[in-house]
């Protein structure tokens, strides 16, 4: 005979041991061992076929039962004549004697039929395949996959270490026939990374490969190409929990928990656990809580209750329930608070430790949605209760990094009105009111500089509010709006201070204008050009208000520190700017505010071009700006950022002589304005004329300015 399991076809490769014979099962046994000797793992095929209730069933049916395979009827005898020839389970033999003589041995088996169990309580297989998984959660089996897990807590929580949880094998249909590409075959892919036992891929799954791979190929027939977006994914948000494995594969803290909805159900189609390795309260203590919607249909509710089950460090046998807040090992205080980031997402979460103890979690899921909840932390609040603050303003929301919004909340004096004055609306209601040539002033002009300042009085009496400081607000808002004004009527410079046949003086207000490129004109309202202009106007005079010295460099780090960098990227990407486009110009105001005087060294010694570009090129920001790099020994910078950056210190030097120096107006026309662009446009066209003979390489750029 061949092997057969009685399902279909007999496997022609195979012979048909009579494992009846003890001198059969020895010689296996022993070949067993010796392959153990060589091999530290092995897997043992269909070996549901020689436990003993179907090898009696296929080869040695009972009397009158007719048996699976036809012809073997005329060979069956009874029970008990069957129990004296294999009194003890094959299986049973073979984990003993491996061992007793080669113990370091990793024994795989597949079986199926719901053998599962039986091979992990009764026969002692250390890993088992556990076809449940695949077949179950595919079909979306889900209230029967839960009680399976249930009750394997129920029986004996070890077990769930000895499963081989997979999505697909040589005998079935591949992984991407079966679940798709999409939600829930990553959900599913989830679970099983995170559930306890060992997971298993199929050949080709991670590729997204559709031909079933057979055990005999030598090669692939089908011309198949990876699918990259099913591997980034992969690469995404299955494989660092691959890496985390000692978080998910113990089962001395996992619980399974019933989801409730609001009507006191219990959702089945909801799988949620969590599990812990390390001591409460210590540094090594990590937690997991992963949760994952096996339906189309979109569902909210409540976890808190675990299923049952039986806790080994207790002496009696008393099924046990506890719930999340003792399941993730927390403390029950009212003044404790827990963190934690959906791996998923990426995005983080507090939640108030008395209610997750008292109430739960509560969880809104779409249709095959999930979210693995780790880098769990704890902290206590403070008698600012701050954390109850950043608790209440978020209401369950996600925020990608929870001590930048508690920073946000502590800077909401500042951020509020700083937000009145830097947003999409007001920047483009500035925009189109700026003074045009060959056009009337804009009937709003005057209102527009009058609603910036009354906002700016409001930012800096949030800065005092901040600080505690008294500041020079009320002044230091009339200078701003000068400029701001001064700002708005660049794109006439040369009609409001006129210098006659002056071609150098004309490619200066040139220059101010569109740089180098036609598109990003100050006087056709560019959004990325204005975007730099009103976001340096509206920072560059902030660390003035504060008492100490240095308020150029203060000013720069306030921008950081105070977070209004990203409210500034959010308003130029409303606008309408890329994110890297909208964040390149925020370094460029950084680097405007930090060398915003700039100029005056040039207006007061023509020969200190080499010292003004020596201090910009110390600052890691201008080097990020200009892309500085090294290429085989060569510091480079780029050409067109270089352009830029030129461009944008005389606009900004530009702006300022504009201003008089009691800062309550602008200057008059007599001369004076022009001999200051003229002296300052001299220092630029220096470094641009170095900077194109210098191929673009710092070093000479310094020697050719020097």
């Amino acid at each position: 005979y061949h092997g057969n399991d009685g399902t279909s076809m007999p496997w022609n490769d195979t012979a048909q041991l009579n494992y009846l014979m003890p001198e059969v099962r020895e010689a296996v046994i022993r070949t067993i061992l010796h392959v153990a000797r060589n091999f530290p793992i092995i897997r043992f095929d269909a070996a549901m076929t020689l436990t003993k209730k179907h090898f009696q069933r296929l080869w040695y049916p009972e009397p009158g039962s007719g048996g699976d395979i036809p012809s073997r009827s005329a060979f069956g005898i009874s029970q008990m004549d069957f129990n004296q020839a294999m009194p003890v389970e094959f299986w049973r033999e073979v984990v003993d004697r491996v061992a007793q003589e080669v113990p370091d041995t990793l024994l795989l088996a597949e079986a199926f039929w719901m053998m599962e169990g039986y091979f992990v309580r009764t026969l002692g297989m250390h890993r088992v395949y556990n076809s449940a998984f695949m077949n179950m959660l595919r079909d979306e089996k889900n209230r029967q996959y839960r009680q399976l897990i249930k009750n394997t807590l129920e029986f004996d929580p070890e077990i769930l270490k000895r499963y081989v949880n997979f999505m697909n094998n040589p005998d079935e249909k591949t992984a991407i026939e079966q679940f798709g590409k999409d939600d829930k075959y990553f959900g599913i892919c989830i679970m099983m990374a995170t559930m306890p036992g060992l997971p298993m891929f199929g050949h080709g799954q991670v590729e997204g490969y559709h031909e079933k791979y057979g055990m005999e190929y030598y090669r692939a027939y089908w011309d198949e190409n990876p699918d990259s977006y099913l591997i980034n994914r992969h690469e995404r948000e299955i494989f660092p929990l691959l890496h985390r494995r000692d978080l998910f594969a113990g089962v001395d803290n996992f619980y399974l928990y019933d989801f409730y909805t609001a009507e006191g159900n219990v959702e089945e189609n909801i799988f949620v656990y969590s599990n812990r390795i390390g001591q409460p309260g210590s540094d090594y203590c990590q937690r997991s809580l992963v949760i994952f919607h096996n339906r189309w249909a979109d569902v909210r509710g409540w976890i808190n209750t675990s299923a049952a089950f039986k806790d080994k460090r207790r002496d009696d046998d008393a099924l046990q329930q506890t719930n999340l807040g003792n399941g993730l090992g927390l403390r029950n205080e009212g003044n404790h608070y827990t963190i934690f980031r959906d791996h998923v997402t990426g995005l983080e979460y507090i939640r108030n430790n008395r209610e997750i103890f008292e109430q739960g979690l509560f969880v809104e899921l779409g249709a095959y949605k999930y979210h693995v909840f780790i880098d769990f932390r704890e902290v206590v609040d403070n008698e600012w209760h701050q954390y109850a603050r950043l608790t209440e303003y978020l209401n369950g929301r996600g925020t990608p990094v929870i001590d930048e919004t508690l920073r946000e909340i502590f800077l909401q004096p500042i951020h509020y009105p700083f937000r009145a004055i830097v947003n999409a609306g007001f920047f483009q209601w500035l925009i189109d009111n700026r003074v045009r040539p060959r056009k009337p002033i804009p009937d709003h002009f005057q209102n527009a500089i009058a609603e910036a300042e009354a906002k700016l009085l409001y930012l800096f009496q949030g800065m005092d509010e901040l600080t505690e400081e008294r500041g020079k607000g009320d002044i230091l808002t009339k200078e701003i709006a000068w400029k701001l004004t001064a700002a708005l009527n660049l794109p006439v410079l040369t009609k409001l201070f006129p210098l006659s046949k002056s071609r150098k003086y004309i490619n200066a207000a040139r220059f101010i204008n569109i740089g180098v490129n036609d598109i990003i004109s100050i006087e056709a309202g560019n959004i990325q050009s204005w975007g730099i202009i009103l976001g340096w106007i509206f920072t560059h005079n902030l660390a003035k208000s504060l008492p100490e010295g240095g308020y150029e460099e203060r000013g720069r780090k306030l921008i950081s520190d105070w977070m209004l960098d990203k409210i500034i990227a959010s308003t130029l990407q409303e606008l309408g700017l890329g994110p890297e486009i909208a964040w390149e110009a925020v370094t460029c105001i950084k680097i405007l505010v930090r060398h915003q005087n700039w100029y005056k060294e040039s207006l007061k010694n023509r020969d200190g071009t080499l010292r003004i570009l020596q201090t910009w090129l110390r600052d890691p920001n201008v080097q990020k700006y200009l892309k500085v790099n090294k290429f085989q020994g060569t510091i480079w910078f780029n050409k067109e950022s270089m352009e830029s950056l030129l461009r944008w210190m005389l606009t900004v030097a530009t702006i300022s002589v504009l201003v008089n120096d009691e800062m309550d107006g602008l200057r008059v026309a007599d001369g004076t304005v022009t001999k200051n662009i003229l002296s300052i446009y001299e220092e630029i066209r220096k470094i641009q004329t170095a900077s194109k003979k210098s191929e673009y390489k710092i070093e000479r750029l310094l020697k050719i300015v020097a």
